[in-house]
């Protein structure tokens, strides 16, 4: 199945898991399964039908989100998106395992962590959030006839797409940090929809009350996320995750959308179109980030 590339599409106030249409023979691949919202998109997925394939760096909590999703024939490998290697090897998996895949949901992320980089010296939000998926994504492209769904953020619209310095040796700020890799995910599925038309969706949750939060560091950023805007403004897991089901599976859903809630702010609200930040749509961008992300995959 491939999602058309015009049109738009709109949802009703009223949707919800229930309108998930029958998975039955699908098979999805999703990433950020033993938490948060990627876990609320992996049980909705299987209750509808979906065969689950998670890729996670513990193989205890992958197991025992395994044992607490509906249906049976789910999977597990594991997968450290900090490691390019680790990636590769995922992805060797799951094309040796399994033919045909339905869809990509590339959930994981982390955020505004001190800086660290990752196994092949990138700045770990980039390195996590971005360069892994891309890695993944593109080695396992060949498999996908459906969707592939990058988990961007609000916050994609206050990133600066700086590439180059990946290893953020020349001044780190966490937040900005997080905000150019949400950027990144943001370019990378619009370049993917113009390379591959037809299979690429963006999609975010708003705010939602995950644990993605409890990896910032103590401090006042981290106080106004967990103390104030999590119980005032943030929306539960299970209703973050309805603009990322809706990505994946709602029928009407074109290809180069980004999908996300339809409220004040983009921080909650049933799930719509909406317009990626102008950075986000800038075709030489796509090039370059793709270009860029190719070479250091294949390093």
């Amino acid at each position: 199945m491939t999602l058309s590339a015009t049109g738009g599409s709109m949802c009703r106030m009223s949707w919800t898991v229930d309108n998930i249409p029958d998975q039955t023979g699908r098979v999805a691949v999703i990433t950020g399964a033993t938490s948060g919202l990627g876990l609320v998109v992996a049980r909705e997925l299987a209750r509808a039908g979906a065969r689950l394939i998670i890729g996670a760096r513990d193989p205890g909590k992958a197991s025992a989100t395994i044992d607490l999703l509906p249906g049976t024939g789910h999977s597990t490998y594991p997968l450290d998106l900090a490691d390019l290697d680790s990636v590769r090897e995922f992805a060797t998996a799951v094309r040796s395992g399994h033919g045909r895949l339905d869809l990509l949901i590339n959930d994981a992320g982390i955020m505004a962590v001190p800086r660290t980089l990752s196994a092949q010296g990138y700045e770990l939000q980039f390195a996590v959030n971005h360069l892994g998926h891309f890695a993944l994504t593109t080695g396992l492209l060949d498999r996908i006839d459906g969707r592939v769904v990058t988990v961007t953020s609000v916050l994609h619209r206050k990133g600066r797409l700086d590439l180059d310095d990946l290893s953020a040796a020349s001044g780190y700020s966490p937040t900005d940090a997080y905000n150019r890799s949400k950027l990144a995910n943001m370019v990378f599925a619009l370049e993917l929809h113009r390379r591959w038309e037809g299979v690429s969706v963006a999609a975010h949750p708003g705010y939602a009350r995950t644990g993605l939060q409890g990896s910032v560091p103590p401090g006042l950023y981290r106080f106004l996320l967990t103390r104030i805007g999590n119980p005032l403004v943030a929306v539960s897991a299970a209703r973050g995750a309805l603009p990322l089901l809706y990505a994946a599976t709602a029928p009407q859903v074109a290809s180069g959308e980004l999908i996300g809630p339809g409220g004040p702010g983009e921080m909650r609200g049933a799930p719509k179109a909406l317009v990626p930040a102008p950075a986000a749509a800038d075709p030489e961008a796509g090039r370059r980030l793709w270009a860029v992300s190719e070479q250091l995959v294949t390093a």
